[in-house]
């Protein structure tokens, strides 16, 4: 796509995705999970596809809870017998993108803007969307002292994870919506756009140097425990309060390779998910847990229980909101209008899902012929 705002988009999320890549190249793009111990390979169990690993990445988000769960419970390492599972932690898409291209994962869990963005810059030739895994967990936060009402938030400091990614589109998307001008690379405009990294955005909020966020969570219920409210859930600006914040994707060439690598990662999704919604409380004691192998720290409860209760877990990727996520890239100015065609193939996710007997998901005209 060589049109400028494609190369806008482009460039802005490589330019912030630069930093965590130099910090991340010693160890291949992404810090490599810690084992707990907890998770074994059984007794007897064969290699998958002739495999000795699959690498995994994901982000110590809630909204990967998903891959924070499977890897914490075994559901993975169950379904891939005697093939390692090799998962690896990254702070931004592009990051994972950038692994995803060179080989150093396989299979992620990542947001529908970069997966787009993805998508499109390889000319429909780097990965595929293979099954969903959230809805919702999106928030605007703000400082009650300074903003009370959605009026408000003009003229304020509202900070976002990164440019073009997707949460960042969905505000200015928002803020064109209440008839404000923003340039979409500077952030400059009727409301401030600070793009800052989540793990830093809760220090900003309680120093005052922005109003508030627009952001995933745990970091949304972090800024409500310094003192911060929720003015706006992003959920309600959708159709049944359902849009995809946490996709499946794989790179192509693995998938072409190794397609009963894949099947065994997404039957083991699948298992997972309808584990975290049968076993809401474990399961949330068991992301909060693998966080901690990850990062060192759990979350504290404050945080944990309402960052988790507005979170979805679903194995449908609700094609038809990243159809809508894309277009509102485009409107903000950040992305010329893509050809998403074949950025789905959900026929391995429709063979596991008619094995267990549940309903199969629909591509919204976006996936593979």
């Amino acid at each position: 796509m060589p049109a400028n705002r494609s190369k806008l988009f482009r460039r802005g999320t490589a330019a912030i995705a630069a930093l965590p890549l130099l910090a991340l190249a010693a160890c291949g793009y992404g810090s490599e999970a810690k084992n707990d111990g907890t998770t074994k390979v059984a007794a007897g169990a064969e290699k998958t596809d002739g495999l000795d690993s699959v690498k995994i990445g994901y982000f110590g988000n809630l909204t990967h809870a998903t891959a924070l769960v499977g890897i914490q419970k075994g559901f993975f390492q169950k379904q891939l017998g005697a093939t390692t599972v090799k998962p690896a932690i990254f702070n931004a898409g592009p990051s994972e993108i950038e692994a995803l291209n060179s080989g150093s994962i396989d299979i992620g869990w990542i947001g529908p803007s970069p997966a787009i963005n993805g998508y499109t810059k390889s000319d429909g030739k780097s990965l595929k969307i293979i099954g969903g895994s959230a809805s919702g967990g999106v928030k605007l936060v703000v400082n009650p002292k300074k903003i009370t009402s959605l009026k408000d938030v003009k003229g304020k400091r509202i900070a976002t994870p990164q440019l073009g990614n997707t949460q960042d589109v969905a505000f200015l998307n928002w803020a064109a919506e209440q008839g404000y001008k923003v340039d979409p690379q500077s952030g400059k405009g009727d409301v401030t756009v600070v793009r800052s990294d989540n793990k830093v955005t809760p220090d900003a909020f309680k120093a005052g140097s922005i109003d508030g966020a627009w952001v995933p969570e745990p970091t949304a219920s972090k800024l409500v425990a310094e003192g911060g409210k929720v003015l706006l859930d992003e959920s309600t600006l959708w159709p049944d309060k359902k849009f995809v914040i946490t996709n499946i994707i794989v790179r192509q060439a693995f998938l072409k390779e190794h397609p009963k690598a894949v099947e065994a990662v997404l039957k083991a999704a699948v298992e997972t998910n309808k584990w975290i919604n049968a076993n809401p409380d474990q399961a949330k004691a068991a992301a909060n847990k693998q966080l901690a192998t990850d990062s060192g720290k759990a979350l504290p409860a404050d945080v944990l229980d309402p960052a988790w209760s507005s979170i979805q877990f679903t194995d449908d990727p609700l094609a038809a909101t990243l159809g809508t996520e894309a277009a509102h890239a485009v409107k903000a100015g950040l992305l010329d209008k893509p050809d998403l065609k074949g950025i789905y193939d959900l026929t391995l996710l429709n063979k596991v899902l008619k094995a267990e007997g549940a309903s199969p998901v629909d591509a919204a005209g976006l996936g593979t012929s």
